[in-house]
Protein backbone atom coordinates (compact mmCIF):
# COMPACT_ATOMS: atom_id res chain seq x y z
CA UNK A 1 0.00 0.00 0.00
CA UNK A 2 1.25 3.58 -0.82
CA UNK A 3 -0.87 5.73 0.92
CA UNK A 4 -1.44 5.81 4.54
CA UNK A 5 -5.45 6.20 5.08
CA UNK A 6 -4.84 8.26 8.14
CA UNK A 7 -2.74 10.85 6.83
CA UNK A 8 -5.66 10.99 3.58
CA UNK A 9 -8.20 11.38 6.57
CA UNK A 10 -6.20 13.25 8.60
CA UNK A 11 -5.26 16.07 5.04
CA UNK A 12 -9.13 16.10 3.87
CA UNK A 13 -10.13 16.91 7.72
CA UNK A 14 -7.69 20.05 7.78
CA UNK A 15 -9.16 20.68 4.39
CA UNK A 16 -12.63 21.15 5.20
CA UNK A 17 -12.91 24.72 5.46
CA UNK A 18 -10.82 25.33 2.52
CA UNK A 19 -12.29 22.66 0.17
CA UNK A 20 -15.21 24.40 -1.31
CA UNK A 21 -13.62 27.56 -2.01
CA UNK A 22 -10.70 25.99 -4.64
CA UNK A 23 -13.24 23.07 -5.61
CA UNK A 24 -15.17 23.82 -9.25
CA UNK A 25 -13.30 21.35 -10.74
CA UNK A 26 -14.96 19.05 -8.21
CA UNK A 27 -18.33 20.42 -8.16
CA UNK A 28 -18.27 20.66 -11.97
CA UNK A 29 -17.71 16.63 -11.88
CA UNK A 30 -20.50 15.79 -9.75
CA UNK A 31 -23.04 17.90 -11.51
CA UNK A 32 -21.92 15.41 -14.38
CA UNK A 33 -22.56 12.48 -12.10
CA UNK A 34 -25.56 14.26 -11.33
CA UNK A 35 -27.18 13.90 -14.60
CA UNK A 36 -26.80 10.23 -14.64
CA UNK A 37 -29.20 9.55 -11.52
CA UNK A 38 -32.27 7.47 -11.78
CA UNK A 39 -35.92 9.21 -11.76
CA UNK A 40 -36.23 7.03 -8.57
CA UNK A 41 -34.95 5.48 -5.92
CA UNK A 42 -36.49 2.83 -3.62
CA UNK A 43 -34.25 2.12 -0.44
CA UNK A 44 -31.47 3.67 1.12
CA UNK A 45 -29.19 6.18 -0.85
CA UNK A 46 -25.19 6.37 -0.08
CA UNK A 47 -23.22 9.47 -0.63
CA UNK A 48 -20.38 7.36 -0.44
CA UNK A 49 -17.21 9.80 0.29
CA UNK A 50 -19.51 13.14 0.63
CA UNK A 51 -16.97 15.77 1.38
CA UNK A 52 -18.22 19.06 2.73
CA UNK A 53 -21.66 17.80 1.33
CA UNK A 54 -22.24 19.40 -2.03
CA UNK A 55 -24.27 16.98 -3.47
CA UNK A 56 -26.54 16.53 -0.73
CA UNK A 57 -29.41 19.17 -1.33
CA UNK A 58 -29.35 18.56 -4.52
CA UNK A 59 -30.12 14.49 -3.53
CA UNK A 60 -32.56 15.24 -1.27
CA UNK A 61 -34.27 17.39 -3.51
CA UNK A 62 -34.46 14.62 -5.99
CA UNK A 63 -35.16 12.03 -3.93
CA UNK A 64 -37.20 13.48 -1.14
CA UNK A 65 -38.66 9.99 0.61
CA UNK A 66 -35.27 7.93 0.17
CA UNK A 67 -33.30 7.62 3.33
CA UNK A 68 -30.00 9.37 2.63
CA UNK A 69 -26.68 8.47 4.22
CA UNK A 70 -23.58 10.52 4.05
CA UNK A 71 -20.58 9.32 4.41
CA UNK A 72 -16.52 9.90 4.88
CA UNK A 73 -12.90 9.00 5.92
CA UNK A 74 -12.30 12.14 7.30
CA UNK A 75 -14.47 13.23 10.55
CA UNK A 76 -13.46 17.14 9.57
CA UNK A 77 -15.59 16.55 5.98
CA UNK A 78 -18.59 14.20 8.15
CA UNK A 79 -18.69 17.94 10.84
CA UNK A 80 -18.57 20.65 7.75
CA UNK A 81 -21.33 18.44 5.89
CA UNK A 82 -23.32 18.21 8.79
CA UNK A 83 -23.22 21.86 9.97
CA UNK A 84 -23.29 23.44 6.45
CA UNK A 85 -25.25 21.71 4.28
CA UNK A 86 -27.78 19.68 7.10
CA UNK A 87 -30.75 18.25 4.66
CA UNK A 88 -34.04 16.35 6.54
CA UNK A 89 -33.63 12.53 7.01
CA UNK A 90 -29.90 12.42 7.13
CA UNK A 91 -27.20 9.89 8.86
CA UNK A 92 -23.62 10.76 8.96
CA UNK A 93 -21.21 7.95 9.06
CA UNK A 94 -17.80 7.80 9.54
CA UNK A 95 -16.27 5.06 7.28
CA UNK A 96 -13.87 3.26 4.75
CA UNK A 97 -15.02 2.55 1.48
CA UNK A 98 -13.29 -0.75 1.55
CA UNK A 99 -14.99 -1.81 4.85
CA UNK A 100 -18.72 -0.17 4.78
CA UNK A 101 -19.96 0.00 8.08
CA UNK A 102 -23.54 -1.10 6.47
CA UNK A 103 -25.38 -4.39 6.23
CA UNK A 104 -25.39 -6.69 3.28
CA UNK A 105 -27.91 -6.13 0.59
CA UNK A 106 -29.35 -2.59 2.84
CA UNK A 107 -28.48 -0.05 -0.07
CA UNK A 108 -30.79 1.26 -3.32
CA UNK A 109 -28.54 3.26 -4.85
CA UNK A 110 -24.16 4.75 -4.35
CA UNK A 111 -23.23 8.10 -5.65
CA UNK A 112 -19.85 8.33 -5.15
CA UNK A 113 -17.39 11.63 -6.65
CA UNK A 114 -14.16 11.36 -6.97
CA UNK A 115 -13.78 9.35 -3.68
CA UNK A 116 -12.82 5.92 -4.72
CA UNK A 117 -9.60 7.10 -6.43
CA UNK A 118 -8.07 6.79 -2.90
CA UNK A 119 -8.81 3.11 -1.88
CA UNK A 120 -6.28 0.77 -2.22
CA UNK A 121 -7.44 -2.45 -2.95
CA UNK A 122 -9.88 -2.27 -5.96
CA UNK A 123 -11.10 -5.95 -5.42
CA UNK A 124 -11.58 -5.06 -2.06
CA UNK A 125 -13.62 -1.80 -2.87
CA UNK A 126 -15.71 -3.64 -5.57
CA UNK A 127 -16.37 -6.88 -2.99
CA UNK A 128 -18.07 -3.80 -0.59
CA UNK A 129 -19.80 -1.58 -3.34
CA UNK A 130 -21.62 -5.51 -4.30
CA UNK A 131 -22.01 -6.42 -0.56
CA UNK A 132 -23.87 -3.97 0.44
CA UNK A 133 -26.12 -3.06 -2.85
CA UNK A 134 -29.71 -4.79 -2.86
CA UNK A 135 -29.98 -7.28 -5.77
CA UNK A 136 -31.03 -4.79 -8.76
CA UNK A 137 -28.99 -1.76 -7.21
CA UNK A 138 -26.70 0.52 -8.75
CA UNK A 139 -23.78 2.75 -8.44
CA UNK A 140 -23.02 5.42 -9.75
CA UNK A 141 -19.39 6.33 -9.84
CA UNK A 142 -16.94 9.38 -10.68
CA UNK A 143 -12.94 8.64 -10.09
CA UNK A 144 -9.94 9.34 -11.15
CA UNK A 145 -7.31 7.59 -13.92
CA UNK A 146 -3.60 7.16 -13.09
CA UNK A 147 -3.21 9.76 -16.29
CA UNK A 148 -4.55 12.82 -13.48
CA UNK A 149 -1.62 15.38 -13.22
CA UNK A 150 0.37 13.83 -15.45
CA UNK A 151 2.60 17.00 -16.08
CA UNK A 152 3.09 17.11 -12.11
CA UNK A 153 4.35 13.85 -12.22
CA UNK A 154 6.81 13.99 -15.40
CA UNK A 155 7.94 17.89 -13.50
CA UNK A 156 8.97 15.50 -10.05
CA UNK A 157 10.82 13.00 -12.89
CA UNK A 158 13.33 15.12 -13.47
CA UNK A 159 13.84 16.11 -9.52
CA UNK A 160 14.34 12.83 -8.42
CA UNK A 161 13.04 9.34 -7.99
CA UNK A 162 9.88 9.76 -5.53
CA UNK A 163 6.54 9.70 -5.42
CA UNK A 164 5.39 12.61 -4.88
CA UNK A 165 2.10 12.84 -7.01
CA UNK A 166 -0.91 10.19 -5.92
CA UNK A 167 -1.23 7.74 -8.42
CA UNK A 168 -4.64 6.19 -9.30
CA UNK A 169 -5.66 3.08 -10.82
CA UNK A 170 -6.73 2.75 -14.14
CA UNK A 171 -10.47 1.65 -15.58
CA UNK A 172 -9.04 -1.69 -16.33
CA UNK A 173 -7.64 -2.20 -13.18
CA UNK A 174 -10.52 -0.97 -11.69
CA UNK A 175 -12.81 -3.27 -13.64
CA UNK A 176 -10.61 -6.15 -13.31
CA UNK A 177 -12.48 -6.76 -10.20
CA UNK A 178 -15.78 -6.17 -11.10
CA UNK A 179 -17.10 -9.63 -9.32
CA UNK A 180 -21.06 -9.65 -9.41
CA UNK A 181 -21.37 -5.98 -10.91
CA UNK A 182 -22.69 -5.22 -14.41
CA UNK A 183 -20.97 -2.18 -16.35
CA UNK A 184 -23.81 -0.29 -17.54
CA UNK A 185 -22.39 2.56 -19.33
CA UNK A 186 -18.70 4.20 -18.50
CA UNK A 187 -17.32 7.78 -19.91
CA UNK A 188 -13.60 8.65 -19.65
CA UNK A 189 -13.03 12.41 -20.32
CA UNK A 190 -9.69 14.75 -19.41
CA UNK A 191 -10.37 17.46 -18.04
CA UNK A 192 -7.35 20.04 -17.94
CA UNK A 193 -6.64 22.96 -16.08
CA UNK A 194 -4.83 26.05 -16.80
CA UNK A 195 -2.57 28.15 -14.12
CA UNK A 196 -0.25 30.98 -14.62
CA UNK A 197 2.27 29.82 -11.78
CA UNK A 198 2.82 26.49 -10.45
CA UNK A 199 2.47 27.28 -7.15
CA UNK A 200 -1.08 28.22 -7.81
CA UNK A 201 -1.84 24.29 -8.61
CA UNK A 202 0.36 22.89 -5.27
CA UNK A 203 -2.23 25.78 -3.22
CA UNK A 204 -5.26 24.25 -4.68
CA UNK A 205 -3.97 21.20 -3.88
CA UNK A 206 -3.27 21.71 -0.42
CA UNK A 207 -6.29 23.41 0.19
CA UNK A 208 -8.36 20.45 -1.04
CA UNK A 209 -5.93 18.20 0.93
CA UNK A 210 -5.31 15.99 -1.99
CA UNK A 211 -1.72 16.92 -1.85
CA UNK A 212 0.34 13.67 -1.84
CA UNK A 213 -0.11 11.13 0.78
CA UNK A 214 2.13 8.53 -0.42
CA UNK A 215 4.93 7.02 2.20
CA UNK A 216 8.25 9.52 1.65
CA UNK A 217 11.65 8.81 1.15
CA UNK A 218 14.91 11.34 2.60
CA UNK A 219 16.21 12.91 -0.37
CA UNK A 220 19.35 14.35 -0.49
CA UNK A 221 18.87 17.45 -2.08
CA UNK A 222 17.02 20.15 0.12
CA UNK A 223 13.27 21.35 -0.23
CA UNK A 224 14.31 24.59 -1.38
CA UNK A 225 16.75 22.18 -4.71
CA UNK A 226 14.08 20.55 -5.09
CA UNK A 227 11.15 23.44 -5.42
CA UNK A 228 13.69 24.88 -7.93
CA UNK A 229 14.37 21.92 -9.94
CA UNK A 230 10.44 21.60 -10.01
CA UNK A 231 9.54 24.81 -10.94
CA UNK A 232 12.16 24.56 -14.02
CA UNK A 233 10.66 21.09 -15.13
CA UNK A 234 7.59 22.35 -15.16
CA UNK A 235 8.11 25.65 -16.99
CA UNK A 236 8.94 23.07 -20.20
CA UNK A 237 5.66 22.21 -20.28
CA UNK A 238 4.41 25.95 -20.64
CA UNK A 239 1.59 26.28 -23.57
CA UNK A 240 1.28 29.07 -26.37
CA UNK A 241 -1.53 30.31 -24.34
CA UNK A 242 1.51 31.04 -21.48
CA UNK A 243 -0.20 29.02 -18.70
CA UNK A 244 0.66 25.42 -17.53
CA UNK A 245 -1.57 23.20 -17.62
CA UNK A 246 -2.89 20.24 -15.27
CA UNK A 247 -4.86 17.29 -16.32
CA UNK A 248 -7.63 15.38 -14.79
CA UNK A 249 -8.49 11.96 -16.75
CA UNK A 250 -12.07 11.41 -14.94
CA UNK A 251 -14.02 7.99 -15.23
CA UNK A 252 -17.62 8.14 -15.04
CA UNK A 253 -18.99 4.84 -14.13
CA UNK A 254 -22.47 3.16 -13.77
CA UNK A 255 -22.63 -0.32 -12.19
CA UNK A 256 -25.57 -2.90 -11.87
CA UNK A 257 -26.06 -5.48 -9.01
CA UNK A 258 -27.42 -8.37 -10.86
CA UNK A 259 -30.77 -9.82 -9.35
CA UNK A 260 -31.03 -13.00 -7.91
Amino acid sequence: MQRDKRKVAQAFSRAAGSYDTVAQLQRDIADQLMQWLPAQVDGNLLDLGCGTGYAAPYLRQRYPQAPLLHLDLAHGMLSYAREQRPVAGAHYLCGDAEELPLADSSIDLIWSSLAVQWCEQPERLMDELKRVLRPGGRCMLATLGPHTLHELKQAWAAVDDDVHVNNFVSLSQLLEHNRGLTLVRSETEHRVLRYSRLQELMHELKALGAHNVNRRREQGLSSRQRLIRLLEAYEQQRLDDGTLPATYEVYYLELRKESL
